[in-house]
């Protein structure tokens, strides 16, 4: 195996160009070289289906369609920034998926592609840099139509275009600069309407979300920290921990889960520790108990507290305990209890509390306060700041900017970049807290919502016309599924930092810019002249 690797895939990169010895992350150039492989025999395997379907031929006919579907979402969701650093799970999930495409080509007479993809460097950059866009794209979108169906909802849809696309990424006809332009575009479309499946999938399962506010002191018994993504976890962790002595606390992106009444019922889920993904290091030390990794975030463990980090779903780190799921979707997590049993609680890193809970449901009930607001001018700007947090000095920009904009102004924020500014005291606009959370990353579907209510409300013809502006910060694929829903609903003039992503080449960034307005951060002082 090559000590050599690229990636680009995040924020983070090395240089701003790409990471060629060690990821950023942490993964290895093995771990690295190998996730190439699984994203190759994921393609394999989707142009084999894709045939199948163009031919007729039903993947349910050969007994094999559902699993295929969730295999290749859940390698896509395996290669995600901050997931899988398992040589051994990844290697595995290859040879699956070699031996699925293998398989499936002997039963329907379907060929396997003969050659590799070419190389990197010798393929016209522009191509390469949509290619790119439109892959890590896919495994954002994935990443949330894999957390859709494990609650049991499905898009058929959106897996015939991940793997009809992931086909055409390797086919040498499906090369021009034009159609593939026009296909990271239909990528965003797809974003919005699996967002939209999550969207159901956990307010159908969990209720919808409401306005809560969430502990962030810790109590005097042994915990379990869930961070993460999974819902679906948590409710099974929550359910076999009834009784059991042992607190429950989330995590990061796990934070909204407090704001769902299926999940909020439960007395020992007790608050939030801590803050984003990137401070893993000195708060998994400081929480002292158990510790389970339910989805991309994870940072590669400390030896001081690795024993106590279980990991499950497309997450995996060599020396973690994995939790299998079972064929009826039920996972034991009795290894990761009788863990946080012997462990001391959690030390306290701050008290108080915070407020969410503002997905467009809840939001869309301040519809008439929040256009009375507008109206009179109590209101005079909405600024998104949703999208991921992360180590960069420079993220301090968003906490800063957060504190400069004008009291008149109102945050609107889903993912883990509102740590960076939701613990402030910016205080509300009569009786409308001034950062109003909508939840995960993926309820950056949420926002549209209520962007699109508003501009109804108002009489506007587009979202553009709106007191709007757009301050995204992103780090990792799911930012970038988000970034390809708004382009592909129209929306302009979306500032992308700290810095815009490593993989557009400079002419495909010139034709963002060009045709959407896309630009990135500046100082805060000119950024807030320029957007509000």
């Amino acid at each position: 195996m090559s000590d050599k690797m690229f990636c680009n895939q995040c924020q983070e990169t090395a240089g701003g160009k790409g990471c060629t010895v060690k990821g950023v992350c942490g993964k290895t150039a093995e771990v690295a070289n190998r996730q190439d492989d699984l994203i190759y025999a994921t393609e394999v395997l989707s142009t084999v289906t894709t045939q199948c379907r163009a031919e007729g031929i039903g993947l349910s006919s050969v007994g094999m369609s559902k699993n295929l579907d969730r295999l290749i979402t859940r390698n896509l969701f395996m290669t995600i920034t901050n997931a899988n650093f398992d040589l051994n799970a990844i290697g595995r999930a290859v040879d699956e998926t070699n031996d699925a495409a293998e398989e499936l080509s002997k039963m329907v007479g379907a060929p396997l592609p003969a050659e590799a993809p070419a190389p990197r460097g010798s393929i016209d950059p522009d191509v390469q840099s949509l290619r790119d866009l439109i892959l890590y794209g896919l495994k954002g979108l994935a990443a949330y139509l894999y957390h859709a169906n494990q609650l049991g909802y499905e898009e058929p849809a959106a897996d015939l275009f991940i793997q009809a696309t992931l086909a055409k990424l390797i086919d040498e006809e499906e090369v021009s600069v034009e159609k593939l332009t026009a296909l990271a575009l239909e990528t965003g479309k797809f974003g919005v309407d699996v967002m939209a499946l999550l969207d159901k999938a956990n307010t159908k399962t969990f209720g919808d979300p409401e306005v809560t506010t969430v502990k962030l002191g810790v109590g005097n018994r042994p915990g379990i920290l869930i961070s993460g993504h999974d819902f679906n976890d948590l409710k099974q962790l929550l359910d076999q921990t009834v009784d059991s002595g042992v607190d429950v606390y989330t995590h990061g992106e796990m934070l909204p889960a407090h704001y769902y009444p299926a999940l909020k019922k439960y007395p020992h889920l007790v608050g939030n520790y801590g803050n984003a993904w990137w401070q893993q290091k000195t708060e998994f030390k400081a929480f002292n108990g158990a510790i389970l990794l339910t989805t991309n975030c994870l940072v590669p463990p400390d030896k001081s507290y690795i024993d106590r980090v279980f990991t499950t779903g497309a997450v995996g780190f060599d020396g973690c305990v994995h939790i299998d799921e079972a064929e009826d979707g039920s996972k034991d997590f009795t290894p990761l209890i009788e863990c946080a049993k012997k462990c001391a609680s959690p030390t306290e890193l701050e008290t108080g509390s915070i407020v969410g809970g503002f997905a467009h449901v809840q939001a869309l009930k301040f519809a008439g306060k929040i256009i009375e607001a507008v109206k009179s001018g109590a209101i005079k700007k909405f600024v998104v700041m949703a999208g991921c947090d992360g180590r960069m000095k420079s993220r301090k920009y968003y906490a800063d900017f957060a504190q400069a904009l004008p009291k008149d102004t109102v945050i609107l924020t889903a993912g883990c970049a509102k740590y960076k500014y939701i613990k402030l005291p910016l205080g509300d606009i009569g009786g409308i807290p001034r950062v109003l959370d909508a939840g995960q990353c993926n309820d950056s579907y949420s926002l549209v919502l209520i962007a699109l209510a508003l501009r109804d409300a108002f009489g506007l013809d587009d979202v553009n016309q709106l007191p709007v502006a757009y301050n995204i910060a992103w780090y990792e694929q799911k930012a970038v599924i988000v970034l390809l829903a708004l382009l592909y609903l129209g929306v302009k003039n979306i500032h992308l930092g700290p810095t815009l992503p490593a993989f557009l080449s400079p002419n495909v960034a010139s034709v963002l810019v060009k045709n959407f307005g896309i630009g990135t951060i500046s100082t805060v002082e000119d950024d807030i002249k320029s957007m509000i």
